[in-house]
């Protein structure tokens, strides 16, 4: 993802700063522990890379908007999104101690997973982030979530949900960068299948009646028939999310020449915008601000 880095503390701040400077309203923060772990610890703790990112900004750029993204893949030592367990054939039953975790042989523990994401939702309001956005997928995340907040007295939070968030091979980049691939299968158990746009209905509608402020869209160039669908459906803000690998395929073809970037991210984003999304995550955020200076 060339222009795209892993950034410190101190260089994130900077970051923000020229994105600000250049008309940018929002970043969205994701972060890398050093170490990962069962239990997504660095997710969730008050000192974790975010919580600290998030401090540092809200004190130079207090006029940032800040979204804080919700999912313990980067921060899970097998790197799923949710709490893994071994899944014992029925036909052991209880005689199988300890059994490992293999490539076909998990659950992901939908329940347990919405303690950690309640408590990491928490712990980012707690630092100074302002929209909670979880990204993981479980059934009953975003009930959880605004419980927590409330309980803790961030009843104002607001949450935007990735509510349509399918299993992609265009995240390939962003999960290389983050080191957050899962070790063992895959992620089609709780993302959703591309070809089921019914599917994304029921489950952006689900989380608006648990309590969503906003929505997301993810991918959002090959899943514009569903922005468009949700933004016919619902009369919510809808978020779509220009992912890695659409602007790493931009930033290829640009470089062999075979594209004009700069009408293409214009393109690319108009498309977007077009569909129905009033909010558009995307890395070319500071290329576009500067175009439409």
């Amino acid at each position: 993802m060339p222009g795209v880095f892993n950034l410190s503390v101190d260089e994130a701040v900077r970051e923000a700063k020229d994105a600000h400077a250049l008309g940018v309203p929002a970043v969205i923060l994701f972060g890398l522990p050093e170490k990962k772990d069962d239990v997504a610890t660095g997710a969730w703790a008050d000192d974790g890379i975010v919580q600290q990112a998030a401090r540092a900004m809200k004190r130079e750029i207090p006029e940032l908007l800040m979204i804080g993204d919700v999912c313990l893949c980067e921060y899970m030592s097998h790197g799923h999104c949710g709490v893994v367990k071994p899944a014992v054939p029925k036909s052991l039953g209880a005689a199988v101690a300890n059994p490992p975790v293999t490539g076909t042989d998990y659950e992901i523990v939908n329940d347990a997973t919405l303690e950690l994401l309640a408590r990491t939702s928490v712990s980012l309001a707690r630092a100074g982030i302002d929209i909670i956005a979880p990204s993981d997928m479980m059934d009953g995340r975003v009930a959880a979530i605004r419980k927590a907040l409330d309980a803790a007295s961030f009843e104002n939070t607001p949450i935007l949900s990735y509510a349509a968030k399918f299993a992609s091979a265009f995240y390939g980049p962003f999960r290389e960068a983050a080191d957050s691939a899962p070790q063992f299968g895959d992620r089609r158990s709780y993302q959703m299948d591309g070809a089921n746009l019914r599917e994304a209905m029921r489950e952006i509608a689900l989380d608006v009646e648990e309590g969503a402020d906003m929505i997301m869209v993810k991918p959002a160039m090959p899943y514009l028939d569903v922005i468009a669908a949700a933004r016919d459906r619902f009369d919510l803000p809808i978020a779509a999310y220009q992912v890695s690998g659409e602007y790493a395929m931009i930033e290829a073809a640009a470089r062999n020449n075979w594209i004009d970037r700069e009408r293409v991210i214009l393109e690319s984003l108009t498309s977007i915008r077009r569909a129905g999304a009033s909010i558009i995550l995307t890395y070319f955020a500071k290329d576009a601000a500067r175009l439409l200076a």
